[in-house]
């Protein structure tokens, strides 16, 4: 039964298709989340799940569950998906290829009459990239119970539209509970997202862990003052000290290789007018590293430059910790069968830690978690030239649907 393998074409076919919803010029993607978009994709991708026979339901944050029924009625079932979501200029591969890879696991075990004893969900989560609402990975967050549910729905975006009027709008705002149901296993197939097993020549990535991340929202104000008669001894420019800050975020990320990544990703100066000196300006940093106490130490040197960025300039600096979540190792028996889905299909592989975040790592929290991973073109995601082959998207479904029935016959 684990030699049956999966409908290539029609994996394919389902990726190509979600790709329509919200297609850019350059090949790539826009579903912001909550978005017209976004409920049409979810609208398709819940057809097909009813199409495959599986009961839908959609919890309060909007968190998508599609289950098949197995044997013993008594088993939680065993989780697989990813997110529909993308970033404003994204790909068609990140997050949609793990829904629909679950998605087409379950089509195929329909294909061959194959009856589990646990039964198997797939589940697509809510905002997972975080780009219109922040934090990232809200859906998963708030279902494994690390983010408070009324917190979440009161998030705003940009211009301020509320995530729970959103869902409401768009008609995913469920009405099954948030803490109604665990996995007893769960799994992830995803992208890269970097450069390593393209390098490597490997076809599978058998992810043992993810990079653990802190967040920071950094606000610097200064003095709006004309920029024409202010002598430059006088200032107070917030942009200026803005600066060096983010050059001292660069400079943490060189100084721990070859893990770290440090990251200004989003900056707003005011009042942004070309003859004013900036009186404000807000910007957020993304530190990352496998290790916890490389991690905290990276941590303390930002807040140390920009304790010494007041003193020697006179600006006000109010650094706030936005997000955090510590280095996460996975289920060594989910990595193990992922690894062995990989062997059995004769799949070059190689064990690899994640640099990105997922909705993994909060399922790590409640339940025992596999990741895995395949090559993306030149390492490229997050960007509408992110490409994936049909034949690896293949692979990486196949080692999905040997560790889904590994753990599905499992004895409970």
């Amino acid at each position: 039964m684990k030699n049956i393998q999966i409908n290539s074409s029609r994996l394919w076919h389902s990726l190509m298709k979600m790709a329509e919803i919200g297609a850019t010029e350059k090949g790539g993607c826009r579903r912001l989340t909550l978005t017209d978009l976004d409920r049409t994709g979810r609208d398709l991708f819940v057809r097909w799940c009813e199409d495959a026979g599986c009961e839908v339901t959609v919890d309060i944050i909007g968190n998508i569950f599609a289950r098949r029924p197995g044997k013993d009625l008594n088993r939680m079932p065993v989780m697989a998906g990813s997110h529909l979501d993308t970033q404003p200029t994204g790909g068609r591969f990140d997050g949609v290829l793990g829904v629909l890879a679950a998605l087409e696991v379950v089509r195929t075990l329909n294909d061959h009459s194959v009856e589990t004893d646990a039964p198997i969900e797939i589940c697509c989560w809510t905002n997972e990239e975080g780009s219109r609402f922040s934090p990232a990975m809200m859906g998963s967050g708030v279902f494994a119970g690390i983010f408070d549910i009324d917190e979440i729905l009161a998030k705003e975006d940009i211009d301020g539209v509320r995530l729970g009027d959103e869902l409401v709008r768009i008609g995913y705002a469920g009405d099954a509970p948030v803490n109604g149901h665990k996995p007893e296993s769960y799994f992830e197939l995803h992208i890269e997202q970097g450069p390593i097993l393209e390098a490597e020549g490997n076809t599978i990535g058998v992810v043992t862990a993810a990079q653990g991340q802190r967040w920071y929202e950094i606000t610097v104000t200064g003095q709006e003052s004309h920029a024409g008669p202010t002598p430059m001894a006088r200032r107070k420019d917030a942009l200026v000290a803005a600066s060096a800050i983010v050059g001292e975020v660069n400079r943490i990320g060189h100084a721990y290789p070859p893990n770290a990544c440090a990251t200004v990703g989003f900056m707003q100066v005011s009042p942004n007018s070309r003859n004013v000196i900036p009186g404000s300006v807000f910007l957020t940093v993304d530190f990352r590293h496998p290790d916890n106490d490389t991690l905290s130490d990276m941590d303390s040197k930002i807040k140390a430059f920009c304790t010494q960025i007041v003193d020697d300039t006179g600006v006000e600096v109010d650094v706030v910790d936005f997000w955090h979540f510590p280095p996460t190792p996975f289920d060594e028996d989910c990595i193990a069968a992922v690894r062995e889905g990989a062997v059995a299909h004769g799949y070059d592989h190689m064990d690899i830690v994640s640099g990105a975040g997922h909705d993994a790592v909060y399922l790590n929290s409640i339940a025992p978690t596999g990741m895995i991973f395949i090559p993306c073109e030149d390492g490229i995601s997050h960007n509408e030239t992110e490409n994936a082959s049909p034949r690896d998207c293949a692979a990486g479904c196949n080692v999905l649907l040997h560790a889904v029935l590994e753990r599905a016959e499992k004895t409970a």
